[in-house]
């Protein structure tokens, strides 16, 4: 329901964001995320907490599309990749370190709140310069609908590609629990390993930045989707806790390496007036990915095997390096 909310919120997302501005969104998602954390907490229903759940989702599409849009317009080009290798690492972190601070914070207050107070001394952008044709007249304020065919060509191209990443990139996260108990290895072992993989994986989102904005994207996107499938595809072949660790922590240096490349090429192609409009159209596509990937891997562990459904994981990777790769 997570997902689900997300998903169906990108679009209005990027409305609120167009005509709105980052600064308010993001203090608006922050609040919306805490109102939603307090029904899960305090209801004593399933229904109430779906709920819950659900406006966690939507939540997270306002507050995810106001920051990339607030990092595109503020930071400079030059230093782009970095700063959005930079906000996916300090989602890795934050989801490292969530466990841990919640287990201290939980009885006192939720934490989410402390972002809307951050979030209100950003300081608001500048409005931009009204957007004007060939002959100097205004041009009409840009929509959904003009930016998806605006762009058609970006998002039938690199848009696939992205697609697959999110696909693979969800999917590599149930894949290492589930064949770790086809191994039957002990729940706390199985802990420790995908801990391991998470703590490689947050730890070069830096360095994944500064290549792509020093060497461009490619250098990257490319690489860390072709370790990410050869990791996956030797899941499979695993037998033990320590070959199974192996495979973990290549895919979490594969990921790694990819922070933020997703963001960055959103923010590359994404125009200066619509651009709330295009991020949150990249972010849906980004979404469809990742709700469809677990659906893929259960389908073809429920049909075929499991290790059939992560191989095909592992080869959606090669096919998404080849798509970016291309275009």
């Amino acid at each position: 329901l997570i997902g689900i909310g997300s998903l169906v919120s990108n679009i209005p997302a990027s409305l609120i964001t167009q005509h709105r501005g980052e600064r308010w969104t993001i203090v608006a998602g922050a609040l919306w995320c805490a109102v939603a954390m307090a029904l899960c907490g305090w209801s004593g229903h399933l229904a109430w907490f779906a709920i819950g759940c659900f406006m966690v989702g939507m939540s997270q599409a306002v507050f995810s599309l106001a920051r990339q849009s607030y990092l595109t317009e503020v930071v400079p080009v030059a230093y782009r990749a970095r700063a959005m290798s930079t906000l996916g690492g300090t989602m890795r972190i934050g989801m490292f370190i969530g466990p841990f601070a919640a287990a201290a914070a939980i009885h006192r207050f939720d934490l989410v709140g402390a972002y809307a107070v951050v979030a209100a001394r950003m300081p608001d952008l500048r409005a931009g310069s009204v957007a004007t044709d060939a002959a100097g007249a205004a041009r009409a304020a840009p929509t959904i609908l003009s930016t998806l065919r605006d762009h058609r060509h970006v998002f039938a191209t690199l848009g696939l590609g992205i697609v697959l990443v999110s696909a693979v990139r969800t999917t590599r996260q149930t894949i290492i629990p589930l064949w770790a108990d086809h191994l039957a290895l002990d729940p706390a072992v199985t802990s420790l390993i995908y801990g391991l993989a998470g703590g490689i994986d947050m730890l070069l989102f830096y360095p994944a930045g500064k290549v792509m904005d020093q060497m461009g994207r490619r250098w990257v996107v490319v690489p860390s989707l072709v370790i990410m499938g050869a990791g996956l595809l030797a899941v499979p072949w695993t037998w033990n806790a320590t070959s199974l660790l192996m495979a973990a922590m290549a895919i979490g240096f594969g990921n790694g390496i990819g922070s933020g490349m997703m963001m960055t090429l959103g923010a590359d192609h994404a125009p200066r007036h619509g651009r709330a409009h295009f991020l949150g159209a990249w972010r849906l596509m980004s979404d469809i990915g990742g709700s469809c990937g677990p659906g893929l891997l259960s389908l073809l562990a429920a049909t075929t095997t499991l290790a059939i459904g992560i191989a095909v994981t592992g080869l959606l990777a090669f096919v998404a390096a080849g798509q970016l790769a291309y275009w």
